[in-house]
């Protein structure tokens, strides 16, 4: 099974605006069987209004609440028109955000049944101001978290408990069970003269996270995306983690988090040896 598990669509405000069917064409070009659509979902209205930092980041954070019946529309009538050729997965990518799971857990109530695979992922922290998005730009990230904890690794550390609490959260029966980019926090490390390898305190919250998640039988999301950010320069998680994911008997699920037709299945093939032996356990 090739399998590309977190992608996007014209639905994303920060995407390419490309049509979501131009994505799947190319998918079924690379001799992907399985490929999973898993839009940003709507983020409240009141989490919006308290967040600080670069508007256009936290405008575009997730699709209209407005959009969700055509987002499903669409994509449920192209998982039926390219059937023959390849097995769509139809869902979101949903973020963590501890203030306000209320909403969170209504929107699944809602929504939750029309899903077939979906993501929870954080990309946001409190930070100067209120609520700070974490992969805007390397400067928005210095000044809003960095700034607030006082140092890159310190940030680091804050995030990756909050990906812990993800996993502990109950959000109802459609909870997702994929973690998406665990190492998010990392996309803008070369920015910084400060240490940003991961810290001896970050690396004891990775590895409690990995146990957590193989208890709790979550899936990790093994993101292509990083190795094309400019100050990044790896995947999320990198493959030192991976391989502790794949020790700890975490199931891997590859994704290139793209949001234009060209990202689909990035660097599969250069990837594909760690995937395979993630999925032999």
């Amino acid at each position: 099974m090739k399998k590309d598990g977190h992608t996007h669509t014209e639905f994303c405000p920060h995407g390419s605006e490309e049509d979501v069917e131009l994505y799947i064409i190319e998918a079924i070009k690379q001799n992907f069987t399985e490929y999973s659509i898993t839009e940003h979902a709507p983020i409240s209205n009141d989490f919006l209004k308290k967040a600080a930092g670069v508007q256009f980041a936290i405008d575009t954070a997730g699709m209209r609440m407005d959009d969700v019946e055509a987002y499903l529309s669409k994509m449920n009538r192209l998982k039926k028109k390219y059937a023959s050729e390849i097995k769509i997965n139809v869902g979101f990518e949903l973020d963590y955000l501890p203030d306000h799971q209320q909403w969170t857990i209504d929107f699944l109530s809602e929504y939750g049944k029309y899903m077939d695979d979906s993501i929870l992922s954080v990309h946001f922290l409190p930070g100067n101001g209120g609520y700070r998005a974490i992969d805007y730009s390397g400067s928005d990230y210095e000044q809003g978290i960095v700034q607030y904890y006082g140092s890159f690794q310190k940030a680091q550390e804050v995030y990756l408990q909050t990906i812990i609490d993800s996993v502990h959260v109950d959000l109802g029966p459609y909870k997702p069970k994929r973690i998406g980019h665990i190492t998010l926090c990392q996309k803008f490390q070369q920015c910084f003269d400060e240490p940003t390898e991961l810290s001896k305190e970050s690396h004891a919250l990775i590895d409690q996270l990995l146990q957590e998640m193989k208890v709790g039988q979550y899936e990790l999301d093994f993101n292509s995306a990083g190795l094309y950010k400019e100050f990044c320069g790896e995947t999320y998680p990198p493959l030192t983690i991976l391989s502790k994911a794949q020790m700890q008997g975490v199931s891997i699920v590859f994704g290139s988090d793209a949001h234009q037709s060209s990202d689909v299945g990035r660097s599969y093939s250069d990837l594909m040896p760690v995937e395979c032996l993630s999925e032999k356990g």
